[in-house]
């Protein structure tokens, strides 16, 4: 499983120009799953969401978590984040799970990040959608992470 965390201000997502999900200053994290995830890459990525220290304390130190602050969680798929670049010039997706199968664990790994739910509110795009994801970075501040460590 990939993710990337952007630490926001302020970000929504529209879905034919309606925005559908919106949220203030906490994360948006876009996701993608890969061949083989399952619960144990759920909880990977989840323990690095909640707990990661990347919100500033009073001498600007990167010290506290989204849920020390109550921040708030955009959740957005990605599969491109499984784009491999690497040779020729249109990126290969081999390693991205189909997408029904996809599909299952998306929205399995969405209930495991609710069910952690540590008090902050918890939005999410919509599954293979085309999305208008609208960001106000905040520092910026971007941090990847894939739970098989190969990134």
């Amino acid at each position: 499983m990939r993710a990337v965390i952007q630490r926001v201000k302020y970000a929504n997502v529209k879905v034919e120009k309606k925005i559908i999900s919106e949220i203030g200053h906490g994360i948006l994290l876009f996701v993608a799953i890969g061949k083989g995830d399952n619960e144990k890459d759920f909880e990977y990525i989840s323990n690095k969401l909640f707990n990661l220290r990347i919100f500033e304390d009073e001498k600007s130190l990167f010290n506290r978590s989204l849920i020390d602050v109550k921040g708030e969680l955009l959740i957005v798929s990605q599969f491109t984040l499984y784009g491999d670049c690497r040779k020729g010039r249109r990126p290969s997706f081999d390693q991205a799970e189909k997408v029904e199968q996809s599909r299952i664990l998306y929205k399995r790994f969405v209930d495991f990040i609710k069910s952690e739910n540590k008090n902050i509110t918890i939005k999410e795009g919509v599954f293979q959608a085309y999305m208008e994801v609208n960001i106000v970075n905040d520092g910026p501040v971007t941090f990847i992470l894939d739970s098989r460590k190969i990134l």
